[in-house]
């Protein structure tokens, strides 16, 4: 066995694509995140913003509080539903066959109907709203679940793809920072657009320059259309490889068949508990940064500095992975990230009142983030084929639907962890900084920075640890499989 994957031929029946055709689909498979994250980004923040500043202004105001308590407890309901839906989804995308492939169907349905129900959520279902808020509150219910159910299904796919494309780990490693590095531009993207084309379109309709219903209702088509742009650029530009691994696989029956075989694979078990234990220090600690800047350094103006450290460092690393990944082994490049983010922990420990050492911190925080995560993404992928030798089945989609879910799991906790470390701390109402004793601070630091560093640590011990997969051992399974297979056709012939 070669000691590298870049060694590795192509599978055979699995014929090597031309260069030119191959950096196509690589484009084409890159900018369909780029819609992807933001359309997720517009969900999952400024949703939120809209229906509570402009989409209830005609409606009696005792009303549209009501509606609005409604609304926002929907999401969070959907959000934690999701949690146990997503690998069911995951399922019905592995049970897809078609002329067109398994995940190419839905990344076509997927950039088309969210688009459409975009629209309708973000113009009050055509301004029913306004007529009859009863009936508005119930089809605003199916639409929106409707809206949510497609585009995990589109999420699901898009990733899920990736061992289809390729069975080669270090390959699976270019479209993944490629996937992510479209992801950072769209997702940070929406966040720099938003106020400045909802205020141009509001005005340009309504003559005054504010964030009104006709403008997020012109930001709601644009970021429909771009959505189906990069969705069909993936079911058009792209191709699925059906190589022996994936031909010769059983079938993946039914739900419980398919959570049977995910639940005796290991490697992919370790691998979501690091990651979660990642995920939720992480979102425990960037959901009340705000707090950081506004109640324990008292210069809430600065916070910006928070939002552009990611895009810079994002940009800058997510390119760079696929690169060091080729020098470099997995493994070290997450024990590096993770060692980063310690460091980063222990100066907003140390020095939380002082700005410089606290910018210091967010680079170290936030520069291993997008290593971390294409890590464990493609460790999960890895996975598959190990699942596909100990059972079998192949479970692509089913597999790469439990990092979603893991982000959805942590994101639910995220409200909560914000809500309990502002009121714990005193950090309500008309505090200010001038107002926090040093219990206070203490209790911020606790919940903030001690806990999440206890939760970083433990990921990296499980990692270290346990996760066993990565890419010498994903080449050698591949080839075992490969073997297993060849020596299985004259049996069946």
């Amino acid at each position: 066995m070669s000691g590298s994957t870049t060694q590795r031929t192509a599978t055979p029946g699995q014929p090597q694509a031309a260069p030119a055709r191959n950096m196509g689909q690589k484009i084409a498979y890159a900018f369909g995140n780029l819609g992807q994250a933001a359309f997720y980004n517009t969900m999952s923040t400024f949703f939120i913003t809209f229906v509570t500043t402009a989409l209830f202004v005609d409606v009696d105001k005792t009303l549209a509080a009501r509606l609005i308590a409604v609304i926002t407890g929907l999401v969070v309901v959907i959000r934690i539903a999701e949690i146990f839906l997503d690998p069911l989804l995951g399922n019905l995308v592995d049970n897809t066959n078609t002329r067109w492939g398994r995940f190419r169907p839905w990344q076509f349905i997927g950039g088309l109907v969210p688009g459409i129900l975009l629209i309708m959520v973000f113009t009050g279902l055509f301004g029913l709203v306004d007529v009859n808020t009863g009936v508005f509150m119930v089809l605003f219910v199916i639409v929106f679940i409707l809206l949510d159910v497609i585009y995990s299904l589109r999420d699901i796919s898009y990733w899920g793809m990736i061992p289809a494309i390729s069975s080669d780990s270090h390959e699976r490693s270019t479209y993944t920072a490629l996937g992510a590095f479209t992801g950072s531009i769209g997702y940070n993207g929406v966040t720099v657009i938003v106020v400045p084309v909802v205020s141009w379109f509001t005005w340009k309709f309504t003559g005054q320059w504010e964030q009104g219903r006709t403008g997020w209702a012109a930001f709601a088509i644009i970021i429909a259309v771009l959505g189906l742009l990069t969705a069909w650029s993936v079911a058009f530009g792209t191709r699925e490889n059906q190589g022996e691994l994936r031909a010769k696989a059983e079938a993946n029956g039914n739900p419980i068949e398919a959570f049977k075989a995910i639940a005796q694979n290991d490697q992919l078990l370790w691998v979501a508990l690091s990651y979660l234990l990642y995920s939720v220090a992480n979102v425990a600690t960037t959901g009340v940064l705000f707090y950081q800047f506004k109640y324990v350094l008292g210069a809430p103006d600065s916070f910006s500095i928070a939002g552009v450290i990611p895009v810079i460092t994002g940009l800058v690393t997510t390119p760079l992975y696929p690169v060091l990944n080729r020098r470099i082994p997995r493994r070290w490049l997450y024990t590096a990230g993770m060692a980063f983010m310690i460091a980063g922990y222990t100066l907003f420990i140390i020095a939380p009142m002082n700005l410089p050492v606290v910018i210091v911190a967010l680079v170290l925080f936030y520069l291993p983030a997008q290593t971390i995560q294409m890590t464990a993404i493609l460790s999960m992928t890895d996975s598959i084929e190990y699942g596909q030798l100990k059972t079998g089945k192949r479970n692509e989609a089913v597999t790469l639907s439990v990092r979603p879910m893991l982000d959805k799991i942590a994101g639910a906790l995220s409200n909560g962890i914000v809500g309990f470390v502002a009121v714990a701390a005193g950090m309500v109402g008309n505090a200010t900084a001038a107002d926090m004793t040093a219990a206070n601070i203490r209790t911020f630091k606790t919940c903030a920075y001690y806990l999440p560093l206890a939760g970083i640590v433990a990921s990296l011990v499980v990692f270290l640890l346990t996760v066993k997969i990565d890419e010498n051992m994903h080449d050698h399974i591949v080839e075992q499989l490969e073997e297993r297979l060849a020596s299985e056709e004259p049996d069946k012939q």
